[in-house]
């Protein structure tokens, strides 16, 4: 993929609320910020991913969290308009939350007085809700909608923006992802037997689950030079089971083979891999034989899940990861994502022996980012540190 650039990467998240808190505390190795609660969870405490202290400045929590994490590049996007116009500038952005939460407290209020809150409307939780924010706050004009294929939205989200620039549609495009905590994904998750009542502890033998968290991650894109370029993308669908991946990892495989033939890569040339990792049995087992396949029977690849010290953002989680893989390449000094567990290895994996490795001795040159969903949706994005 050619002359496609990420610039001005921004996100809130549990590690912070701005893109240098974040920078700060993820490659400072301190402990995770999950905090316990059982708000979502009625009766059983669970490690989650919150952010703290979310000012309400929009009709939803999902759209207050895109609120907080626009507000750094609003200037740049004014920038934009004045130069492209506001037709050329389209927004794409990944979700599978939505406003589900406010709906959820809208259907509590019903039951409990027969009518629904004056303030709430149905369109706050359609799919399309995140990305009209988007587009109606920032007046833009240009081609806006929301992906949403449950965990690789994010990341998904990216590959379409550049597809549009790539087309000529658009001059930038505003992607990411967005996903507040609400009670449909945990006790959905619960009910799934996929959580865990513990920090998560991904690729270890004593891994029990996934613990879930909210963000909004965004980047304009264009085909403006810039510090990290989007050099591959590989995306299939192996459509195995509905909620479980496909147990030899067939089809995160073809997508990372297809991402590396996009760049132009042998796997030889990825300095590091943001692990999609999420704790699970089925996942972690499957991505290290995939992983293996593709890097060597005992990768020395430098890789990390980072869910640890996030939680699994869901529809957030593939871009907000490929804000880390970005802030990695910028850096310059080799310092990694790190990975919070026991670092017990699971004989039952394929060995990564590169796992939880937090600095190398160069720059980062090139970087990919793993995202997998269910019904066998996966996606693999590289991005490259361009030099100066």
């Amino acid at each position: 993929m050619t002359g496609i650039y990420l610039h001005h990467a921004t996100a809130i998240c549990a590690l912070g609320a701005d893109i240098h808190c974040i920078n700060n505390r993820l490659f400072s190795e301190q402990p995770s910020p999950l905090v316990n609660t059982d708000v979502y969870s009625a009766g059983r405490p669970l490690p989650l991913g919150l952010v703290t202290d979310l000012p309400q400045a929009a009709d939803t929590r999902n759209n207050a969290l895109l609120h907080a994490a626009l507000a750094p590049i609003r200037a740049e996007i004014e920038t934009l308009k004045q130069r492209f116009g506001a037709a050329r500038i389209g927004v794409v952005l990944g979700s599978s939350t939505s406003g589900i939460a406010e709906g959820e407290a809208a259907v509590a209020h019903h039951l409990q007085h027969g009518e629904f809150p004056a303030a709430y409307h149905y369109s706050q939780q359609e799919i399309a809700a995140p990305s009209t924010y988007v587009a109606t706050e920032l007046q833009l004009q240009g081609p806006a909608w929301t992906i949403s294929t449950a965990c690789t939205s994010g990341a998904k989200a990216i590959a379409s923006g550049a597809r549009l620039l790539q087309l000529g549609v658009c001059d930038a495009v505003i992607v990411g992802g967005a996903d507040s905590l609400c009670k449909l994904t945990v006790e959905g998750f619960l009910s799934l037997a996929a959580v865990s009542d513990e920090l998560c502890n991904p690729f270890s033998e004593n891994r029990k689950g996934i613990n879930i968290g909210e963000a909004a991650a965004l980047m304009i894109l264009s085909r403006e030079p810039g510090a990290v370029r989007v050099a591959g993308v590989g995306e299939t669908s192996d459509a195995h089971h509905i909620s479980a991946p496909e147990p030899e990892g067939r089809g995160a495989e073809a997508a990372m083979r297809a991402a590396l033939a996009k760049a132009g890569l042998a796997p030889a040339a990825i300095g590091y891999i943001n692990l999609h990792g999420t704790a699970t049995e089925q996942n972690d087992r499957m991505e290290s034989l995939a992983v293996a396949r593709v890097f060597g029977e005992h990768p020395s690849v430098a890789c990390s899940s980072t869910k640890s010290l996030t939680g699994h953002t869901l529809g957030a989680a593939g871009a907000l990861e490929a804000v880390f893989c970005y802030l990695a390449l910028v850096r310059g000094d080799g310092k990694l994502p790190p990975q919070v567990g026991d670092g017990v290895t699971d004989p039952q994996l394929a060995a990564l022996s590169g796992l939880g490795t937090v600095q190398i001795d160069h720059p980062l040159n090139y970087a990919m980012s793993n995202s997998f969903a269910f019904g066998g949706n996966n996606i693999s994005l590289i991005l490259e540190r361009c030099h100066d």
